[in-house]
């Protein structure tokens, strides 16, 4: 008889725990407008990017180089998945490649406190809100004394590590957008300036310094600038290497700077499409399903493949150049 009553309690503390689940990310769900709203518009980003101001400047270059692991891990993984090796699977979706950012610190602090409302320890600041236990003590079975509390999901370590793995995973989609506004910034400039395509600091560079060289060779040309204009039209003057090195190099430390403020033109923008919300509400949705045990709880975005392609673009063009 005992061991059909621990079965029917825990049977019961599953039922109260997954209730309570239901109506803490129903809550949450209503929470994601506001949260955006105040973290991602114009006044909120700005107060979130103060943070940026430091190590940030050398943080956000070496993030966006360890976009490419990051990459070819996550491809990894899913390619293992559907061998049905899921441990190893599961063992390339937990490592971590980026470095964490202040302004990534900030994120996750507000993420676990204003929207999720639970437990989160950064150094000394230390949050020990949580709603979800919150739910489960409001239900009538516990409430009127009939049954025990079960304890909160918050406080077992598998939950946490999923919930861990799933911020890091939301932070990761800020490396993706500043890649691309980093690559948008250096498109516009090589097309409006140099009128070629450059996706990336490593085009620009280049492009810069052959721009350096062919106008100086032109305006010193024997026979004047127009002459000079059609020789160099016909046999382009070639750019020293030292020139290209240094001028790419300046262009990337200019590039880290955009990477690490990128989010500050980003978030409104992805605020007004919708795209924080849709990101956000879909984290919701696998943490229900991570609380419930229904269905595929994995938390996985896909903006690093679009970053990826403008990387593929921009090593064709250098690959071609140099053959040419």
């Amino acid at each position: 008889m005992t061991g059909a009553g621990d079965a029917a309690g825990e049977t019961q503390a599953q039922c109260i725990v997954e209730e309570a689940a239901a109506r803490y990310c129903a809550a949450r769900r209503e929470r994601i407008g506001a949260f955006v709203d105040r973290t991602f518009s114009l006044r909120g980003t700005l107060g979130l990017h103060r943070h940026a101001l430091g190590w940030d400047l050398l943080r956000s270059p070496a993030n966006l180089a360890l976009s490419a692991p990051h990459l070819a891990a996550r491809v990894s993984a899913g390619l293992v998945r559907r061998t049905g090796l899921a441990p190893a699977a599961d063992w390339l979706d937990s490592r971590r490649y980026f470095l964490k950012t202040a302004v990534a610190r900030e994120l996750e602090w507000r993420l676990f406190t204003e929207l999720l409302e639970l437990p989160v320890r950064q150094g000394e600041r230390v949050s020990a809100r949580d709603a979800l236990a919150d739910e489960i003590l409001k239900d009538p079975r516990i409430a009127g004394g009939g049954a025990d509390a079960p304890q909160s999901p918050a406080e077992q370590e598998a939950f946490r590590a999923w919930l861990a793995g799933a911020a890091s995973t939301y932070e990761g989609t800020r490396v993706s957008a500043a890649d691309l506004t980093t690559a948008a910034v250096s498109a516009g400039v090589g097309a409006l300036a140099f009128k070629k395509l450059t996706p990336g600091m490593m085009s620009l560079g280049p492009a810069a310094a052959h721009m350096l060289v062919q106008n100086a060779a032109i305006a010193g040309f024997p026979l004047g600038s127009g002459a000079g204009a059609l020789w160099y039209g016909v046999f382009p003057a070639a750019a020293p290497a030292a020139l290209s090195i240094g001028l790419t190099g300046g262009m990337m430390a200019a590039g880290a700077v955009v990477g690490a403020f990128a989010g500050v033109v980003t978030d409104p923008v992805q605020r007004a499409l919708g795209l924080h919300q849709r990101r956000l509400r879909r984290l919701v949705d696998c943490l229900e399903r991570e609380l419930t045990g229904q269905g595929e709880s994995r938390f996985a975005v896909r903006d690093h493949y679009v970053a990826r392609t403008l990387d593929v673009i921009e090593a064709l063009g250098l690959v071609w150049r140099a053959a040419r």
